[in-house]
């Protein structure tokens, strides 16, 4: 049962962002030693980043930032209030 696949679906405009974000984060100090806590967590963040490269045509488009930032204010119109810091309106 543990090498079963697992299939987790997400929006083209999720799937963008997430790896972008992925890809700013990974490598850094801080993401690296949040991981580094439970090391075994690398493999799935390696395999959904790799997943995301590689599936995501819109990171090799001259126009990759402007999709990138409709999918994100997409993404934070559907949020509403979550996430949203108490002082900003």
């Amino acid at each position: 049962m543990a090498d079963d696949d697992f299939t987790i679906k997400l929006t083209r405009d999720q799937a963008l962002v997430l790896s972008d974000w992925l890809y700013r984060e990974i490598g850094t100090a801080e993401f690296d030693g949040l991981v580094n806590r439970d090391r075994a967590v690398w493999s799935p963040l390696h395999q959904i980043a790799g997943t995301l490269e590689t599936s995501l045509v819109e990171v090799f488009m001259p126009d990759y930032a402007g999709r990138l930032d409709a999918a994100r204010e997409r993404l934070l119109d559907s949020l509403g209030e979550i996430g949203r810091p108490v002082d900003e309106p």
